[in-house]
């Protein structure tokens, strides 16, 4: 496992359990988006002390998956559609920038893994089926992984850290269902190889543009439930 990763770390404390419950309990939507946070309802569920809740709580503000209002208290963050946009702007630039670093920095094995990944998606049959394309969190992600090989600690503790389970909670939110998702796989193979040949230039106009479409795809399904 990369050394680099800080959200792949095996649970050790309390408090690291209750985070990873909740994590995935919000992320699909199990605990509501917009939901109101009670301290003492979650440490009886959970049977945990209030400062061991806490202290999960805080992890997950820093994850924005959740938020705190003074006055207010604490809410699950709500999925909004400009949120959404604004978070595949972000990263477009960002993982943009991973990819192409990940082409100059990656190692071998790390992008013989990474093909490995994608054989394993492409016998997927609701991707044959040109259903959707779901991929499990963290090393079985795609996206994931090209972060990891960027070698950069501080894109790797944002998009792998601070925002990486936000973009799983706003895809539960939004439906995993896509028209794109033979195409995305094709694109994200074409990403592997500029990887492979080291081509950072290609690597990083082709992962912007896949996620450029992505957005774009989600823009229109919008429109298109909006009329």
């Amino acid at each position: 496992m990369n050394s680099l990763n800080p959200a792949r770390q095996a649970p050790v404390t309390t408090a690291d359990k209750i985070f990873e419950t909740m994590q995935h309990e919000i992320v699909e939507g199990q605990i509501k988006a917009g939901s109101k946070i009670s301290e003492p309802e979650l440490a009886k569920k959970y049977q945990v002390s209030r400062s061991t809740l806490r202290e999960a709580l805080n992890r997950l503000e820093k994850c924005h998956l959740i938020e705190r209002k003074a006055n207010v208290g604490s809410r699950v963050v709500e999925c909004s559609v400009r949120g959404l946009l604004e978070i595949y702007e972000v990263r477009e630039a960002l993982e943009g920038m991973a990819c192409r670093l990940a082409a100059q920095n990656m190692k071998d094995e790390e992008i013989f893994e990474l093909q490995k990944i994608l054989e394993l998606h492409g016998n997927e049959k609701q991707l044959q089926d040109g259903v959707s394309y779901y991929q499990e969190e963290g090393d079985l992600d795609f996206h994931y992984r090209v972060i990891l090989g960027s070698h950069n600690q501080q894109l790797i503790n944002i998009l792998c850290g601070e925002l990486y389970h936000l973009v799983r909670m706003y895809r539960f939110q939004f439906g995993m269902n896509s028209p794109r998702a033979s195409r995305a796989f094709d694109e994200h193979k074409a990403i592997m190889y500029a990887i492979a040949d080291r081509d950072a230039e290609l690597a990083e106009m082709l992962m912007r543009r896949h996620i450029a479409a992505s957005r774009k795809n989600i823009e229109r399904k919008l429109e298109k439930d909006s009329e």
